[in-house]
């Protein structure tokens, strides 16, 4: 037998949205540097470019899945995640073949943002 009055339960029900409300808003504010993801990458030759290449595609996947558990508020703000995890990753690896694809992969990128915006 239910004894709660209609009253309280209205207030118990108000306060469990609120909370739900503060943790939603809380987790879409969180800082994109919270979230990781593991890189195994022991079959590879990294000192070789096409290990490298391989490594840096493993590294992108991996800032996509992560960065995709936050939401943004534009476009801008989810490159940026991606542009953070990917370079975070490549300077924690510290490999000359990588950081030579990461180099060319982002001069690539933002010629073709530049060509994008001038049309």
């Amino acid at each position: 037998m239910n004894t709660a009055s209609p009253s309280l339960r209205a207030l118990i029900a108000t306060a469990l949205f609120g909370a739900l409300v503060l943790s939603l808003s809380a987790v879409s504010a969180a800082d994109s540097s919270s979230a990781s993801v593991t890189v195994k990458y022991a079959d590879l030759d990294i000192a070789s470019p096409s290990g490298a290449l391989v490594l840096y595609e493993r590294i992108r996947a991996a800032s996509r899945a992560a960065c995709s558990y936050f939401w943004f508020k534009t476009d801008a703000d989810e490159a940026r995640c991606l542009h953070k995890a990917i370079a975070n990753a490549v300077t924690e690896v510290n490999e000359p073949a990588l950081s030579a694809v990461y180099n060319a992969k982002s001069k690539a990128s933002a010629q073709s943002a530049l060509v994008s915006q001038s049309r």
